[in-house]
């Protein structure tokens, strides 16, 4: 680490960040990988679907990145899944493949067929869900899960423990469940999984270190939901309490509100704390463009990180900003380069909130003369075109406005 973290060439944060007093009890562990399932917990968003091609072309784009492991999917929902999941662990592409499966003997048997080295298992882990959402009797969860897991292990997969609406449940009943798993059946891996979004940070560091103490010898995953927006802070959260696995997916696809977003926590790992995971973070844009492009989802113009607008500059205050301090001092203006994420760099732009060197900036890169006075009547027809038409101007739009308000 450096000795200014929050303030390199690449960003400037706060220096609040690594004060001693707000580090001292950091934990984090040495080794945090990314554990991807976009292609699996992704595609449960409502209305999205991947083909065959999709999933192979997400997946070797998720590889390119850096990303350490890549749930592929679930053979037992389809053909089409087995077929996924059967040739992502025929490569020797990078990351590491895992298959997603019910606590089942015969999900097992379908992952065991697509050669993966490592399944996730899930079990409904809180008793109101198990009763009044399954419809099981309690005992029938811990059942399946000693008989799947111990199954698994002895098919030689490792085996991460996935119990579902984990945070809701009666926090001695499943951490008894755990337990007895762990002891009569197997597990290599624990997911800490907030199935709702339900937990406050507060919450979160309470459950990792209850987690930690209780089964100090399991190493811990987050996978957390985006359903109140805590999805990325609890993240940090766990990890900074020691948890070595993120669940994630790119642009934050997933059920409801979705997963916790890759490109943010990656991002906000390394400049507000410090730590490069490994991610190749100037493929974050290109990766997301992909993804949106594959899956049509919607994403927001000034999403973080991916956004199409986030480095477009309308504000006439922040375009002052920017135009004085140039390339140089982008990141006074800007909190990261927008390079360091595959961004186009920052530019101002013409809108009903553009000021004065916004539209001077604009004269000058069409070498049209005006003087200070003029420069306002443009600015002010602009303002009322933004009005008007409610976006920002193409440049062809500014040049015919301008030309026709100087004729005048």
């Amino acid at each position: 680490m450096t000795d200014t973290p929050w303030k390199t060439d690449g960003w400037f944060t706060s220096p609040w960040n690594f004060e001693p007093e707000v580090t001292k009890d950091w934990k984090f562990p040495e080794k945090i990988q990314i554990h991807d399932v976009t292609l699996r917990d992704g595609e449960q968003q409502a209305g999205l679907a991947f083909d065959y091609d999709d999933k192979i072309r997400i997946a070797e784009a998720l590889a390119e990145i850096g990303v350490h492991r890549i749930e592929a999917g679930m053979p037992v929902v389809s053909k089409d899944d087995a077929k996924v999941v059967a040739e992502l662990a025929r490569r020797d592409f990078g990351p590491k493949v895992y298959s997603f499966a019910r606590c089942m003997v015969d999900d097992v048997k379908r992952a065991v067929d697509a050669g993966v080295k490592g399944i996730i298992m899930e079990v409904p882990a809180s008793p109101h869900l198990i009763e009044k959402g399954y419809r099981w009797e309690l005992d029938r969860a811990i059942d399946l899960s000693i008989e799947s897991t111990t199954f698994a292990r002895d098919q030689g997969l490792e085996v991460v423990f996935f119990p579902i609406d984990f945070t809701r449940s009666d926090l001695t009943w499943v951490c008894d469940l755990i337990e007895r798993v762990g002891t009569e059946g197997h597990m290599d891996g624990l997911a800490l999984v907030d199935t709702m979004g339900a937990t406050s940070i507060h919450a979160m560091q309470y459950f990792v270190r209850t987690m930690k103490s209780r089964f100090s010898d399991i190493p811990l995953e987050a996978h957390f939901h985006m359903d109140f927006g805590m999805g990325i802070a609890n993240t940090i959260m766990a990890v900074s309490e020691g948890v070595e696995v993120i669940q994630s997916t790119v642009l934050g696809l997933g059920e409801r509100a979705g997963n916790v977003p890759m490109e943010e926590t990656v991002m906000a790992l390394l400049t507000l704390y410090g730590i490069n995971i490994g991610i190749k973070t100037e493929q974050l844009k290109p990766l997301a463009d992909l993804v949106q492009e594959i899956s049509g989802a919607t994403v927001p113009l000034n999403r973080p990180i991916v956004g199409d607008d986030l480095f477009k500059i309308e504000s006439g205050i922040i375009a002052t900003w920017l135009l004085n301090c140039g390339d140089e001092f982008q990141t006074e203006v800007v909190p990261f380069r927008p390079r360091l994420v595959g961004q186009a760099e920052p530019q101002a732009v013409m809108g009903k909130g553009s000021g004065i060197d916004n539209c001077k900036h604009f004269l000058d890169k069409f070498q049209i003369q005006a003087s200070d006075e003029q420069a306002m009547e443009v600015l002010m027809a602009v303002k009322e075109w933004g009005l008007i038409h409610k976006r920002l101007m193409k440049d062809e739009e500014f040049k015919e406005l301008a030309e026709d308000v100087l004729s005048n």
